[in-house]
């Protein structure tokens, strides 16, 4: 079974038909790592191993000069945790000794190349690339400037990192995709596209669904 899981209702809504009668579940996770976390380690511990792939789906802040723009699909190569740290005005510095974690989860490749070809047949194309987690959105241009510089990072999310974590500690493959719905500037809602962003990613997740091989 295909365990997809979203943040909110929103970003859930046109799948939520699509799970009837299949071999596909939808969770909503919740918003930030922590929730996430928590609801998708209850969920894996319920299945007793009738998950073969975790696909975490959404919308996404792009970076500017990320090469990603407004409505672009994107599929993580792996995820960051962005603001883990000594967060400064203008840098995250990393923990280090004892206090040093991992902050980078790779996703699986072979789904990540399943997933860029199933889109680009149907013309979906989509950018690859660094996915970084933040516990809070960015609201000024320069902090968008700085993450990105400093992981060279592609887009922004609040769960990412922590279902790419948990999938991990579960031995579950993992595969995130989604779509921009804003750029990451001061702030400023009226540039969103909100709405069309959660109807591409729907699109581009229902093709997943009916084309991608489990492996």
């Amino acid at each position: 079974m295909i365990l997809l899981v979203a943040a909110t209702e929103m970003e859930a809504l046109p799948l939520a038909g699509k799970t009837a009668g299949r071999s596909h579940e939808l969770l909503v996770a919740g918003v930030g790592p922590l929730e996430t976390a928590v609801r998708l380690t209850r969920r894996l511990c319920e299945a007793s191993g009738g998950i073969s792939l975790v696909l975490n789906f959404g919308v996404a802040g792009a970076y500017v000069g990320s090469g990603a723009g407004l409505l672009d699909l994107c599929l993580a190569e792996r995820e960051v945790l962005g603001d883990f740290g000594i967060c400064h005005t203008e840098s995250v510095e990393p923990f280090d000794g004892q206090l040093a974690s991992r902050s980078v989860f790779p996703l699986d490749s072979r789904y990540l190349v399943q997933a860029a070809e199933i889109l680009g047949a149907q013309e979906l194309g989509c950018k690859k690339g660094v996915f970084v987690t933040v516990n809070g959105v960015s609201a000024t241009a320069g902090r968008g400037a700085m993450l990105r510089a400093a992981h060279n990072g592609l887009c922004e999310n609040m769960e990412g990192g922590a279902v790419a974590r948990v999938c991990e500690e579960f031995a579950i493959p993992c595969l995130e995709v989604r779509c921009v719905s804003n750029m990451v500037e001061n702030r400023n809602p009226a540039n969103w596209q909100l709405a069309a962003a959660v109807h591409t990613c729907g699109q581009a997740v229902s093709l997943l669904l009916d084309h991608l091989v489990i492996i």
